[in-house]
């Protein structure tokens, strides 16, 4: 893939501005800025929510396992121990 160097860059903004206009360049560079700030931040918040979903798959399995264990636990407790009498 190509490097984009400086020269470059300033051959894209020339002719950004030769088919845009003085005027409507900051228009479109805002836009341009915007949208990509809201992807990321959609990103982000996607990731974050996913993280967050599955910490709560996680959690609510691990409390059904420990109130498994605790009712076998008690279980166990309640039955009588086999010996000799």
């Amino acid at each position: 893939m190509p490097n984009i160097g400086p020269m470059e860059l300033i051959v894209v903004l020339i002719i950004a501005l030769l088919v845009l206009g003085p005027r409507k360049l900051p228009e479109v560079g805002r836009s341009l800025g915007r949208g990509i700030r809201e992807f990321r931040h959609s990103l982000r918040s996607d990731t974050h929510e996913g993280e967050a979903v599955e910490l709560r798959e996680e959690l609510s399995a691990a409390e059904q396992l420990g109130s498994r264990t605790s009712e076998r636990r008690s279980h166990a407790a309640t039955r009588p121990q086999g010996g000799g009498a």
